[in-house]
């Protein structure tokens, strides 16, 4: 995710590339969306996240951006060692001229090319990773605090992951999705089984969970492309059932809900939900690379991001209008599980309750990989190598244990969720593309020159719109934990 120079993998179609950001996209954190809607009100949810869904497109087109600006720092400094190198050489028609001394690094590169050349320098023909790019662009600090907020997001999700497959498991080994449970709300003290309580089975569950996924962590998990092409399967049969089921109940005027139009008690832990259900800049080099033609590039993510907004909604609607606001959970599946009046084939009410659990155990190992890695590259130093121990056992125990021990001491998935999106999500979704844009453009304006156009350049290029980015995060990282501390002290 956030390492160097990869390779480009297997071309694709611009459609194809369509459907795999929207995959991309679209996760765990739409199944939390439900409740944070129903909580914060109807009316501030659906202009709460349309903004949020316009700012995230927005940071995205900067990365984008950058991307484009990080290949063309890499052909300028090809051309310079070439220069360097063969500098005494005879060069053809396609190559720049450059005789006796090479160029100086601050002389623009259209000066010193020839006119007849069709080089384009900012065609995105290399995947560069985030990490690569703020290697590129920021100084040590900044490369530090970006690898920070990487790990830091990463470790949310992981968090996250593993409450919300415990979470599942609990609800249907419990026996709690019988007909009659849909009007009853559960507390973790309440039997499960024998003298064994919901809490105790969740940490029972959460206990195999790591003992069976915890040691792909020491090795390269790597996910296979059919296993991804499953799992999507199983998430659109998923997410389409619990629309159509919900559109029906609402369509015979049986849906029990009635939710606010506006709490804004509950607009904090729903931005945090919703920068959460939006992320994808950490992940557009392998997005966006591989698509073979790249001309409408543009247009093709601006269509994601108005499908994911109508999905986002239609979902989350139809939940808090179907549902008493309530009764609804924090994984949005498991009201399926328990309300026969939604759902009354006992086959299908299983399917959605252990959905979670297939899809999200596939991504753990990976996700956790990613982290390691990440811890590695963050402490690496030129020339140096790290012993067996502290490589293969120490570095994926510092992984794995933190996120297992927040699962251990709470399941809440609402705030896990809401407090990753509301502190690392802003950094990744915000801060680090609006920064990565901004030292991009100082840092080639000295060497492509004012002339060179950035055929990916984002459409919100004045310098205002990326302050109005850094601006707006940091009210909401200020908002956000104000709300945490006088929440906490009323309590």
């Amino acid at each position: 995710m956030a390492g160097g120079i990869t390779d480009t993998g297997e071309p694709y179609s611009p459609f194809v590339g369509l459907v795999y950001m929207f995959n991309l996209i679209v996760g765990t954190g739409a199944l939390t969306m439900p409740k944070a809607f129903a909580t914060a009100g109807w009316v501030v949810s659906l202009s709460l996240i349309s903004f949020l869904g316009f700012m995230s497109y927005m940071t995205t087109t900067f990365v984008i951006e950058a991307m484009a600006a990080a290949n063309a720092q890499l052909r300028w400094k090809r051309r310079e060692e070439t220069d360097d190198s063969d500098s005494t050489s005879d060069y053809s028609d396609d190559d720049v001229v450059v005789r006796g001394r090479s160029e100086p690094e601050t002389k623009p590169i259209l000066s010193i090319q020839r006119s007849g050349g069709h080089v384009d320098h900012f065609d995105i023909a290399e995947r560069v990773e985030m990490g690569q790019m703020a290697s590129m662009f920021f100084n040590k600090v900044g490369v530090n605090m970006f690898y920070i907020c990487i790990i830091v997001y990463l470790y949310g999700d992981l968090a996250i992951y593993a409450a919300a497959v415990p979470i599942s498991l609990m609800e249907v080994a419990c026996g709690n999705h019988s007909c009659s449970a849909g009007s009853v709300k559960y507390n973790d003290t309440d039997t499960c089984w024998g003298a064994v309580t919901r809490k105790d089975a969740y940490r029972i569950f959460l206990s195999v969970f790591a003992v069976l996924l915890g040691p792909f962590t020491f090795f390269n998990a790597q996910k296979t492309k059919y296993l991804q092409i499953l799992t999507s399967f199983m998430r659109w049969i998923a997410f389409t059932m619990m629309i159509i089921l919900a559109l029906i109940r609402i369509g015979k005027h049986s849906g029990e809900g009635q939710p606010p139009v506006a709490s804004f008690s509950g607009v904090p832990n729903l931005f945090g939900v919703c920068v959460y259900s939006f992320m994808c800049q950490h992940s557009l080099p392998s997005l966006v690379t591989p698509i073979s033609n790249k001309k409408h590039v543009g247009k093709l993510v601006l269509a994601d991001y108005v499908l994911i907004l109508c999905f986002y909604v239609l979902l989350s609607f139809t939940a808090i209008f179907c549902f008493d606001s309530s009764l609804l959970h924090d994984m949005y599946t498991l009201n399926f599980t328990d309300n026969c009046k939604v759902l009354d084939i006992p086959v299908l009410r299983y399917f959605l309750g252990l959905f979670p659990v297939f899809t999200i155990s596939t991504n753990f190992p990976i996700i956790a990989v990613t982290l390691c890695n990440n811890w590695k590259t963050l402490f690496h130093r030129d020339g140096g190598t790290y012993p067996w121990v502290v490589d293969r056992v120490v570095f994926p125990l510092i992984t794995l244990v933190p996120p297992v021990v927040v699962a251990f001491c709470t399941h809440n998935l609402e705030s896990l969720v809401g407090i990753t999106g509301a502190y690392a999500g802003t950094g990744i979704q915000y801060i680090i593309p609006a920064c990565l844009v901004y030292f991009a453009r100082r840092h080639l304006e000295p060497v492509m020159g004012r002339d060179a156009i950035n055929k990916h350049q984002s459409p919100f290029r004045h310098a205002f719109w990326v302050w109005f980015v850094v601006l707006w995060a940091i009210s909401c990282l200020m908002f956000v934990t104000a709300n945490i501390i006088l929440t906490d002290t009323k309590t």
